[in-house]
Parts: structure tokens; C-alpha cells; sequence
């Protein structure tokens, strides 16, 4: 395929007849099938009723301030539920189709930017972070000669997962005394900087390489978008994603600390805090390519359906994003068989087959979502209020987990059934 016929259909890809599922055995994942056969608890159909139920019920048990569920068959929605308060304590119902902070789902995004690079020949995945960025990622054991893009789109580049509050401390006050300091992106990697790595980067082709977690990773994936494209991250993600697919609620607000529209607040209980802290306002430009997106239901359950629906990029880029590695035991607590592609988590369904998807948190809220591998079947959780309590974060997490596989194993939807 020449690279004119292909950048064309990467950009404009949206308005194309949906391709094939793309069945692909990449890595030591197996492909789902686009919709599985039976659940774990016997095959049942899933009502929209037991849909609301379990989600009254995760609330109660979670703590949480708010939730919202909403399911998407062949891109038509299908099924939505809702439990808590859009405001605490004003009896507000968490609103549908409302815009919230995508966090760390910002990072399929930008990754897929950077494979649609690759399949125009603009870059490679083994190209060295020092050719694009020469002597940024450098002291204290970092070296960018040695760290490829592949690896921090896979987070096995070993780069310290630095964060602001290791200054400031992670506490109300500090968040109130910080809530509109612009912070540029460049700051977190060069703090990042003053740390050794975590590990040296992994070696090509290894099976079961040491993984961490890396926002700066995804920094210097955004900055190196700028540098080959010439335009900034957003950007990119708004000519090659946004506008094609039409999503209409995704943006990148840089330093606007506000949402747009409607909304629901966010809430985070900070360790020694006896009292909830409202976390709506705020401005993340710091979180850049590594999540400061703000987007919809709607939006992120297009975005992946198309993605894993092969419309934003050839199968051979698909493939490579979707040969995935082990996450580290922290990781694996929380998220039972995880593996980590590019920008893109696998993880186990019961019924058989993997789901595909990437999550957010961001102080006081957070985003699941998970896609079958053709793009046939979404389902997106949103969540707000977040305690500081480990045992009570692993509980909550588990029981949307459990969720998420009970939706993507029903063999049927029933909207509105009992």
C-alpha cells in the first residue's frame, strides 16, 4: 500500500463501511469473538433492569458519589444506568451523556496517533527517544539512546513515574494551593529526570519484560508527535481521531480548568481528610498527552469500537498495538490478567476470549472502558468520588470489574426488560 492511499485512509477512515473483525493472535493473547456465548452465571440475557440494579448496588458498596453505565451494541446504544448524586447532597441524579476528565484513556488516543505515523513512515517504534528528542531523556541512568518508542508506548521503557505531589504532598490543602497552577508537561518529565529509572529498558522480543506504569512516557510521546508532525499533540488527535469519527464532547482543554456543558462533580476524600473535596475545577494541562482529554459515553465508546473495529489503522499497526506484555503485581491486584500493548490493556473475559480497553483515574474520578476485539460491543463506567482507603478502592474496583465482564459475556441486551 503506498503511503498516499494510506494516510488518506487513516485520516478519513470514520466514513468508510465498517472492515471486518480483525481475529488476530498477537502476543500470548487470545482473540474474542465479538460476542461471547454464554456467561459465567449460566447465558442469561442482560436486562436493563439488572443492568440498574447492579449499579445501585455497586454504589451502596463502593461509596462512591456517582455512576453511570453505558452499553453499546454495533454502535447504537443499547443500555445506560445510573446511581448517586451529580452534587453531593443536593439529590441531583448523575446526568447521561455528560462530559467528564477521559484521564489516562487519553493514552489509546495519542498511541494511536503514533501508529498512524508509523504506517506513514514518519517514524518507527524502534526509533530511539534521542532521535526526535536529543538529550531530554538524560541523568541520573536515563538514557534516550537506549529507549525506543515502542517502550513508552508500553510502559517497559523503566522512565520514574514522577508526579508534582511528591513536592507539594498529596493532601486537600496542597490540591486547593495547586488547583489552577499551570504546569507544563516538559516540568513532569524533567522531574522524572531527576530519578533513576526504574529498570533498564526492556530488550526486543522479551516475553515477560519488567513493567511500570510511566506518565512521562506518554509526555515524551506527545512531544514527540509535535517534533515529527510539526503540530502539537491535541492537535493531531483532533484532525486524525476527533473530526473523523465526530466526537463531538473531545477536547483537549490545555489550561481552561473548567467543563464544558454538562456535568457531574468529582469528589476525592484525601488521606487525614475528614471531608470531601470537590475536584471539578482544576486544571490538568500538566496530565497532557498522558490523559488531560475530556470526553462523553458516546465518544470514548466510539473511539474504541472504531479502533479495535479496524478504522483507525491498518491491521499490521492494530497488531503491534495489540501484542501485549504482563503488568507489574500492583497492577495485577487490581486488574486479574491484565497484559499492556500499546496504550491498550487486554484482560481475561470468563465466558472465554479477552476484552480490550484502557482506564482513568484522576483525583476524584474515574473511566473504564472495554471493547470486544471487533469493535462490536462497549461498555463505559464512570465514577466519582474516591476514597483514601486502599481496601475500599480494591473492593470497589473488583465489583466494576466483575460488571464490565458480566456485560461483555451476555450473549443478549434487553433494554428495558425485567
Amino acid at each position: 500500500m503506498n503511503r498516499h492511499r494510506r494516510t488518506s485512509r487513516l485520516r478519513f477512515a470514520a466514513t468508510a463501511t465498517a472492515a471486518a473483525a480483525l481475529l488476530l493472535g498477537v502476543g500470548a493473547v487470545p482473540a474474542a469473538t465479538a460476542a461471547p456465548a454464554a456467561t459465567a452465571g449460566g447465558g442469561s440475557a442482560l436486562t436493563e433492569k439488572e443492568l440498574q440494579r447492579r449499579v445501585t448496588r455497586i454504589l451502596a458498596d463502593a461509596g462512591y458519589t456517582g455512576i453511570t453505565v453505558e452499553v453499546r451494541q454495533d454502535g447504537q446504544r443499547r443500555m445506560h444506568a445510573r446511581a448517586g448524586e451529580a452534587r453531593r447532597n443536593t439529590g441531583l441524579p448523575m446526568p447521561y451523556g455528560a462530559s467528564y476528565r477521559a484521564a489516562s484513556t487519553t493514552k489509546t488516543v495519542v498511541a494511536t496517533v503514533v501508529l498512524q505515523l508509523v504506517a506513514e513512515g514518519e517514524l518507527s517504534l524502534s526509533d530511539p527517544v534521542d532521535k526526535w528528542l536529543p538529550g531530554v531523556v538524560s541523568g541520573n541512568g536515563n538514557d534516550g539512546s537506549l529507549i525506543t518508542i515502542r517502550h513508552l508506548l508500553q510502559h517497559t521503557s523503566g522512565i520514574y513515574r514522577y508526579d508534582p505531589t511528591e513536592e507539594t504532598g498529596d493532601t486537600a490543602e496542597a490540591f486547593e494551593q495547586n488547583r489552577y497552577r499551570h504546569i507544563d508537561p516538559a516540568e513532569i518529565v524533567a522531574g522524572a529526570m531527576k530519578h533513576e529509572p526504574d529498570f533498564p529498558p526492556a530488550k526486543e522480543g522479551d516475553p515477560k519484560p519488567r513493567w511500570s506504569y510511566s506518565n512521562p512516557g506518554y509526555l515524551l510521546a506527545g512531544m514527540i508527535i509535535k517534533k515529527v508532525t510539526g503540530r502539537s499533540w491535541d492537535k493531531e488527535v483532533h484532525d486524525r481521531i476527533v473530526r473523523p469519527l465526530g466526537l463531538t464532547g473531545t477536547y483537549a482543554p490545555g489550561d481552561d480548568p473548567y467543563l464544558r456543558g454538562r456535568h457531574a462533580h468529582t469528589y476525592k476524600l484525601f488521606p487525614g481528610s475528614a471531608k470531601w473535596t470537590d475536584t471539578t475545577v482544576r486544571n490538568v494541562n500538566l496530565a497532557g498527552s498522558a490523559g488531560s482529554l475530556i470526553s462523553t459515553d458516546r465518544d470514548l465508546a466510539r473511539f474504541y469500537t472504531a479502533l479495535l473495529g479496524g478504522k483507525l489503522l491498518e491491521p499490521e499497526e492494530l497488531a503491534e498495538m495489540r501484542r501485549t506484555v504482563p503488568v507489574n503485581a500492583d497492577y495485577e491486584a487490581a486488574f486479574p490478567g491484565m497484559r499492556y500493548g500499546l496504550g491498550l490493556a487486554s484482560q481475561p473475559l470468563p465466558c472465554g476470549g479477552v476484552r480490550w480497553g484502557h482506564g482513568g483515574d484522576l483525583a476524584g474520578g474515574t473511566v473504564r472502558t472495554t471493547t470486544d476485539s471487533a469493535g462490536h460491543r462497549s461498555v463505559v463506567i464512570m465514577t466519582t468520588g474516591a476514597t483514601a482507603d486502599e481496601k475500599e478502592q480494591l473492593a470497589a474496583e473488583k465489583a466494576v470489574q466483575t460488571l464490565l465482564d458480566d456485560v461483555m459475556c451476555a450473549p443478549k441486551l434487553r433494554p428495558g426488560g425485567r
